[in-house]
């Protein structure tokens, strides 16, 4: 069996910073994010790297963040542009909009045809989440259904003291299978834990904080490709009629679609690490603080290329 490859999600990197040249180090080695989740993913087993990004942010991603790894592990680039609809569709006049994260995993189709895993470009996750993710991709196959994973983690390890943030709350059966992600888009971390609101702060509901969220980290095996592009066509058929110039086809919505239709399972793996981001400006001195306590304690070398 082929080594499994990390698809990391970049198609968005850069767009908030002006360009990838501005997008922050975390260290004093110029190392981004995305170069900890390589790190981490390779140490774990995983034997190839695919970018999903703009065709016009191509230099600037190979010179930034690509060569570098590129060294160490293949490294392909895939492009995520707005002209890669379904054959028999046209883009509606005046979008600009990505089409989504379906979308983006779709435009693998023909580059990855091997078990991979999909991340976000600017999350951190930590190395237990990839050996996790390693072991299911290299101990599990497609049967009379589809069958993925996702990394569920602690609720509680994913909140930011600088304002609220947006989370997938799992709901698994016994077993530890999905059955569906309830979307919370404010959260906050409270004395106790956590709490949401669905009415503008007029209301709280408290969460614990060992709640499993998705921080979008999948385990696919190849035929989430066919699936996707089964759903890629439905979308624009029926969505992108509706709502020509900002409907966007979700992973994880279609990924539900798949295990309430019955045709896949989910598996919740668990991971206890810390996951951290800059979701906020305001949260960069804790992410350099958290990078350069994991060096101190031998988790990852001064120079990772």
């Amino acid at each position: 069996m082929n080594k499994p490859t990390l698809v990391i999600l970049a198609a968005g990197m850069g767009s908030r910073y002006g360009g990838l040249k501005q997008i922050d180090s975390v260290d004093d080695r110029g190392h981004k994010i995305i170069d900890f989740s390589m790190y981490d993913a390779i140490q774990a087993g995983f034997g190839k790297v695919v970018f999903i990004i703009k065709k016009e942010n191509e230099k600037d991603f190979r010179e930034c963040v690509g060569d570098a790894v590129s060294r160490h592990v293949p490294v392909e680039y895939v492009f995520q542009e707005l002209d890669r609809v379904p054959e028999g569709f046209q883009i509606p006049e005046g979008r600009v909009k990505p089409w989504g994260t379906a979308h983006a995993i779709l435009c693998c189709k023909g580059v990855v045809n091997e078990p991979f895993a999909v991340i976000n470009a600017d999350d951190y996750y930590g190395r237990s989440a990839y050996t996790e993710l390693y072991r299911f991709l290299t101990t599990h196959t497609d049967d009379e259904k589809l069958r993925y994973a996702m990394v569920g983690y602690q609720l509680g390890n994913t909140l930011t003291e600088n304002g609220s943030v947006a989370r997938g709350v799992c709901v698994t059966d016994p077993e530890g299978y999905l059955e569906q992600i309830e979307e919370r888009t404010k959260i906050i971390k409270t004395q106790d834990g956590a709490a949401f609101t669905e009415d503008d702060g007029k209301t709280w509901v408290s969460l614990a904080p060992d709640t499993p969220v998705s921080m979008n980290m999948w385990a696919f095996s190849p035929s989430i490709i066919g699936a996707l592009e089964q759903a890629v066509e439905l979308f624009f058929a029926e969505e992108v009629k509706n709502n020509p110039l900002k409907s966007e086809c979700y992973l994880p919505i279609e990924v539900g679609k798949l295990v309430r239709s019955g045709r896949a399972t989910v598996e919740v793996l668990h991971s206890a690490d810390k996951w951290f981001g800059v979701t906020y400006k305001e949260d960069k001195p804790f992410v350099v603080e958290s990078i350069a306590a994991l060096k101190a304690q031998g988790v990852y070398p001064d120079l990772l290329w």
